[in-house]
């Protein structure tokens, strides 16, 4: 009997489509396997490219995992052998659609039980999803049994800069000429291939539940010890951020600050806090990092 994969995903740019369909070539190449793919839409999408003020209002309800209404969902089998949940990141938190994905009551049926690979396509900044998606998967029964991340490689600085032109323009050009071409580099969006085939190969032989140190072998997924650094801090700040702007009566004016507070931290505040901490206190912490980094390589 046919292996069914489910492949689902959202994107507005069209990017993490491509990495979709680069990672799935092995999958629709292999005659003992049927895979469905799905994109999902919100009732009312999110226009591309971004305003400013469309692009931080999204922030708190990013950040609090606060659902909207999807297109109607509809699956051709009522149950796989596997799932692909491919998603980016919004303010180091799932995208909104992919939250509202995790909390409709008929995909989780399909969660129950089943094994699950998460392909993400980041800036670069990814564990916090990663985290919040571990948990909705958890609430739904399914198992984790495979993490991909396909980031912009990038500097912190330089992948924001270029993010911001795409995000805003709709341009995936050098900006101004000097700057990288923003997103996932073409070279690693096409060769995500290979990472297909890892999946595949643990899928065909019923093994699965190995199938992560396999991934990381061939760095589906690596951790950087700055960012990794930045974003645990980030993220609790986020939090912060959208528990005020969610409650307050004068969200716009919030919101006004939250970004002009977001791009001194990032452009600032972070560079001079990394600078510090990787003079005085990383070299004395490298067994915690070291175990904060294998813990993020894995599914559990």
């Amino acid at each position: 009997m046919n292996k069914k994969v489910l492949i689902v995903y959202y994107t507005q740019s069209g990017q993490l489509q491509e990495i979709v369909e680069s990672f799935a070539a092995p999958f629709v190449k292999d005659s003992g396997v049927v895979v469905e793919t799905l994109r999902i839409y919100p009732q009312h999408d999110f226009a591309f490219p971004w305003t400013s003020d469309r692009f931080f209002d999204a922030m708190p309800e990013s950040v609090s995992g606060k659902p909207l209404t999807l297109q109607p969902l509809s699956f051709k089998e009522q149950s796989y052998d596997l799932i692909v949940i491919a998603y980016q990141p919004w303010f180091l938190s799932p995208s909104i659609p992919t939250t509202s994905l995790l909390h409709d009551a008929t995909f989780k049926k399909l969660l129950a039980n089943t094994p699950v690979v998460t392909l993400i396509g980041a800036r670069n900044m990814w564990l916090n999803a990663q985290e919040k998606i571990k948990k909705l998967l958890t609430d739904a029964g399914a198992r984790l049994v495979g993490n991909i991340a396909l980031v912009d490689k990038n500097g912190n600085l330089i992948s924001a800069v270029t993010i911001l032109h795409w995000m805003l323009t709709g341009r995936k050009d050098k900006k101004y000429g000097i700057f990288p071409i923003p997103g996932v580099a073409e070279k690693d969006i096409q060769g995500a291939h290979v990472f297909g085939s890892v999946v595949l190969q643990h899928l065909s032989q019923g093994n699965l539940e190995t199938l992560q140190p396999d991934l990381v072998k061939t760095k589906a997924t690596e951790v950087d010890s700055d960012l990794m650094f930045i974003e645990q801090r980030a993220g609790r700040l986020f939090s912060i951020w959208s528990g005020i702007i969610t409650k307050t009566k004068n969200r716009k004016a919030w919101l006004v600050v939250f970004k002009y507070y977001l791009l001194v931290a990032l452009f600032i505040v972070a560079p001079i806090v990394l600078l510090i901490n990787n003079i005085l206190f990383r070299p004395f912490v490298g067994k915690s990092i070291r175990r904060k980094k294998e813990y993020y390589l894995g599914v559990n």
